[in-house]
């Protein structure tokens, strides 16, 4: 799963096998090394996120800080996910 960056000790990455067809643009986070059951939040058109759900149970005020950082580098995210997967669709 290509990981795309790093915040403190959680890592943002996309998932390799998504489903066919291909799920809009989003990322995952988890601590540690990544996990098929990582927090997952969809980037927006617009470049803000909107969270899918917190399986990987990330405190609240973590999560609102990398989700800030997500947003603000969402253009370099869409811009890996269209690299690696050849396609990008958006949630809204």
């Amino acid at each position: 799963m290509p990981q795309i960056f790093k915040v403190g000790s959680y890592w943002v990455y996309f998932w390799s096998d998504e489903s066919k067809p291909l799920e809009p643009v989003h990322v995952h986070i988890a601590e540690g090394r990544p996990t098929s059951s990582g927090t997952k939040v969809w980037i927006t058109r617009s470049g803000k996120c909107l969270l899918a759900h917190n399986n990987g149970k990330i405190d609240d005020h973590v999560l609102r800080n990398i989700i800030r950082i997500i947003e603000a580098r969402s253009n370099y995210i869409i811009n890996k996910w269209y690299d690696h997967f050849g396609e990008t669709d958006f949630y809204c």
